[in-house]
């Protein structure tokens, strides 16, 4: 098997790399391989057996006043590597985002719920799961995902750690609630379902469990060794952007056990192993 990783120098591209050491593992990055070129997308796909797209345009903000740019990354460049797998015979992973639905659930999203993003990254990200699949309905598998955090690129967690060590109280909102992702474990996750040879369809790469960012960045100060009591509660309205944030961004698992796997652990448990390997650390 030969693997090809598209948006390779990302926090995800890393670690799958990493947990595609030891194979026939190529990783592009974005000035490697622009998904928004067609004929270069085919070209990149040829011999290869598997194709992850970990390549996106993740400036949620900023796609509010740049949707063209996020639209051409996020959709087309999907497209245009489904196209290519399509053509020959390979399969993709295309990672998508909970900001596909609306965020208004009181309980887990399923696999199949509708669409309804709120905001022009969500849109986007819509598009380029919707795109993928009528390119390549056999081969394509959609891996939605949130709340990553990892040892490479900034996130979350590497912030929470940084302002532990520079202020004295941070305030973090209570009333956005999601599942903490380590990228570690999404990455092992994906692997494992191509080994599985898990059916196309759509899947929620996520840590299991369910937390706000307040009750995330609590868990992040006392791991890192720092006053969690430190961490100070407060509303979205505190915190004015130009994208909607979800306010509830849990994701369900079904499709893992009908595909004869079990879901990700505990976002807890993960979080313990990515400071004890070392993937997070206090400055």
């Amino acid at each position: 098997m030969r693997y090809l990783v598209a948006g390779a120098g990302g926090m995800l591209g890393h670690d799958l790399l990493a947990a595609l050491q030891g194979r026939d593992a190529t990783g592009l990055t974005r000035a490697q391989l622009d998904v928004t070129d067609a004929e270069a997308a085919l070209a990149a796909v040829e011999g290869f057996d598997v194709v992850i797209n970990a390549s996106a345009y993740t400036k949620v903000d900023d796609a509010e006043t740049h949707e063209a740019e996020a639209h051409a990354i996020n959709a087309l460049g999907a497209q245009n590597l489904a196209l290519a797998t399509a053509a020959h015979g390979a399969r993709l992973i295309q990672v998508s985002t909970d900001y596909v639905f609306d965020g208004g659930a009181t309980s887990p999203y399923s696999e199949n719920e509708p669409l309804a993003p709120q905001s022009a990254y969500g849109r986007t990200k819509a598009d380029g799961e919707r795109l993928a699949l009528a390119a390549d309905p056999e081969g394509t598998r959609i891996v939605r995902t949130a709340w990553l955090y990892g040892e490479h690129g900034g996130n979350f967690a590497r912030t929470m750690l940084r302002l532990a060590a520079e202020r004295d109280t941070v305030d973090v909102v209570t009333d956005q609630v999601g599942q903490p992702t380590w990228t570690a474990d999404l990455a092992g996750q994906i692997v494992r379902m191509l080994d599985a040879d898990a059916p196309a369809g759509i899947y929620h790469g996520t840590n299991s469990g369910q937390a706000s960012w307040y009750e995330f960045a609590r868990a992040v100060f006392e791991l890192g060794g720092y006053d969690p009591d430190r961490v100070k509660p407060t509303e979205s309205a505190s915190f004015v952007r130009p994208a909607p944030r979800p306010s509830f961004s849990v994701l369900g698992h079904d499709a893992w056990s009908a595909a004869g796997m079990a879901p990700l652990r505990d976002w807890r448990e993960a979080l313990a192993a990515a400071f004890s390997t070392g993937a997070l650390a206090s400055p």
